[in-house]
């Protein structure tokens, strides 16, 4: 008959299992662990009994409480969209400046408006609207076809430059690819431009100012106007301001005189309810803190 061994440090038995001179205690199972395994087993059994639990071929165990997510879903769904109703209904009966100056309706527009920008819109103006290379700074408070709430709606419905047939419609000619005008007068005109927004320039740009100036004139100010700052008829965009939507360097402004610029906005119309365009144009004029 085998007589049990005991370990010498703890006085417990050993099971007869050795590994490189380690023998293993023969330790019963902590009564907490069966304890936890029992009570985890009854609730699980529990909650079979009462909840939607088994698959059986096309359908599942109903649960004796007969809950179904799915309608509580539903419900849910229904119920946020019965009171989102109550607002929007409000947004889409009220001008722009009866829902500005309701701060109630604004704290929903603004919430709703984060959301619809940050799915449709920041990927081009990014998540603050500050844009960049190619995408105007909506933060800026330069607006190429103007700021008004109708306006900015207008833009958000039909776009720019895009399959809308209303779309607006705004191009920059390629002065020096088309050789409209030689490099040393595009030159010119770039230095000229920059000085406009009292940018620095080095010693041969400020040598071409006065001849960029005649440039401009003959060239440019059709569409920026004889004292640049833009026209929102045609979408020019103001060149004395610091909003610069390509870049102020040397070469950037080079090359969009040059080669010309022609942005793209798409439309919204279609995709985004009327209700939401809205909101959308109420949340932009936020963002530069001008309160429309």
């Amino acid at each position: 008959m085998a007589t049990e061994r005991q370990d010498p440090v703890t006085g417990k038995g050993t099971t007869g299992h050795e590994w490189n001179g380690i023998e293993e205690l023969e330790t019963p199972v902590p009564r907490v662990v069966l304890f936890f395994l029992a009570a985890t087993t009854l609730f699980a059994v529990v909650y079979w009994l009462l909840m939607p639990a088994w698959p059986i071929g096309v359908t599942y165990t109903k649960g004796l409480l007969g809950i179904d997510q799915r309608e509580i879903v539903t419900q849910q769904v229904e119920d946020a969209a019965a009171a989102r109703a109550v607002w929007t209904g409000r947004v889409a009966e009220a001008d722009f400046a009866e829902i500005a100056s309701d701060e109630t309706l604004m704290r929903h527009v603004r919430d709703t408006g984060r959301t619809l920008f940050i799915d449709n819109c920041a990927v081009c103006h990014g998540t603050r609207g500050t844009g960049g290379p190619g995408f105007p700074d909506l933060a800026a408070n330069a607006w190429l076809w103007g700021g008004d709430p109708e306006t900015i709606a207008e833009t958000i419905r039909v776009g720019i430059n895009s399959t809308s047939d209303e779309t607006r419609v705004s191009q920059m000619m390629a002065f020096g690819r088309d050789g409209v005008l030689d490099e040393g007068q595009v030159r010119s005109a770039a230095a000229y431009v920059r000085s406009l927004s009292g940018l620095p320039l080095n010693e041969a740009d400020r040598a071409r100012i006065e001849d960029g100036a005649q440039v401009f004139a003959e060239n440019c100010a059709a569409c920026h106007g004889e004292d640049a700052t833009g026209s929102t008829d045609v979408g020019a965009p103001d060149l004395t301001d610091a909003a610069w939507i390509y870049g102020s360097d040397a070469q950037t402004v080079f090359s969009s005189v040059y080669s010309g610029r022609q942005g793209h906005m798409p439309h919204w119309e279609g995709r985004l309810s009327p209700v939401d365009i809205k909101i959308l144009t109420l949340y932009v004029g936020t963002i530069g803190g001008d309160g429309q």
